[in-house]
């Protein structure tokens, strides 16, 4: 997925229904919008790592999911514990071939389709401090703001501030 629009607004009935990822972006980010979050995708954390959907609802709540396209992507993915301590709660994400006993059970399990997703387990939240939660929020704002810019203006080349 790249940086700048990880799952295209519109690329047809074809990936709607393709395997791998992007469906499983697109299901989870329509089920967290209908829950009242906005979403990010591919979202750079403060640490380097790359949150795969980032979700603030208006309460300032944030979560972030992993989405796991199969087994070898979870097997191999030794960096998702790190995202934790940057959310007040924590999902992977599947779609309905994944053996979800895989999934460890303190963390939430959502499994999706291009079309949605369905929360098998709710994450255990832990609230983030409020420097932490405040640097977040300011850095989504950013990097949203940053991303409808490139989009509105392609022509445009100048790099984006950081938080």
């Amino acid at each position: 997925m790249s940086d700048d629009l990880a799952v295209p607004a519109s690329d047809g009935e074809t990936s709607l229904s393709a395997g791998g990822a992007v469906p499983i972006f697109r299901g989870v980010r329509r089920a967290l919008a209908t829950r009242g979050y906005a979403t990010l995708t591919e979202f750079r954390l403060a640490s380097g790592r790359r949150a795969d959907v980032l979700a603030i609802d208006e309460s300032g709540c944030i979560l972030i999911v992993e989405v796991k396209s199969g087994v070898p992507d979870f097997r191999s993915d030794q960096k998702w514990q790190e995202y934790r301590e940057w959310c007040d709660a924590f999902y992977f994400a599947v779609d309905d071939g994944f053996p979800t006993e895989l999934i460890p059970e303190d963390c939430g399990l959502m499994v999706a389709d291009a079309y949605g997703a369905e929360i098998l387990r709710e994450a255990p939240v832990s609230k983030l401090a409020a420097a932490r939660r405040k640097t977040l929020l300011l850095r989504a704002a950013m990097t949203g703001a940053g991303r409808l810019h490139r989009i509105e203006d392609p022509m445009f080349t100048q790099a984006s501030p950081t938080v």
